[in-house]
């Protein structure tokens, strides 16, 4: 893994990082998150993959990732997931 940038935000308290994986096939989301955890030695719930990008035929994948300082921060500045509607008529 290499970090290509890595910046600290003190207003939301995190770190906003641009990482190159190297991998034979989609690393995905939750592999992603567990590999920043690693580099940065932090707790993998801290971590928000925001876009996972690969150039076609290429090994290298572009991570953009979010690590905040506790679960708390994550959750005050993170959007909430949507709550599905129902599908039944009326």
């Amino acid at each position: 893994m290499e970090i290509i940038s890595d910046t600290r935000n003190p207003l939301l308290k995190r770190r906003e990082t641009l990482a190159a994986i190297q991998s034979e096939s989609n690393p995905g989301f939750e592999i992603s998150k567990k590999k920043i955890a690693d580099k940065f030695k932090t707790n993998v719930d801290n971590v928000v993959i925001k876009s996972l990008k690969n150039n076609f035929g290429a090994n290298s994948f572009l991570v953009d990732a979010l690590i905040y300082d506790s679960v708390q921060d994550k959750e005050y500045v993170e959007p909430k997931p949507k709550a599905k509607k129902s599908a039944g008529g009326a």
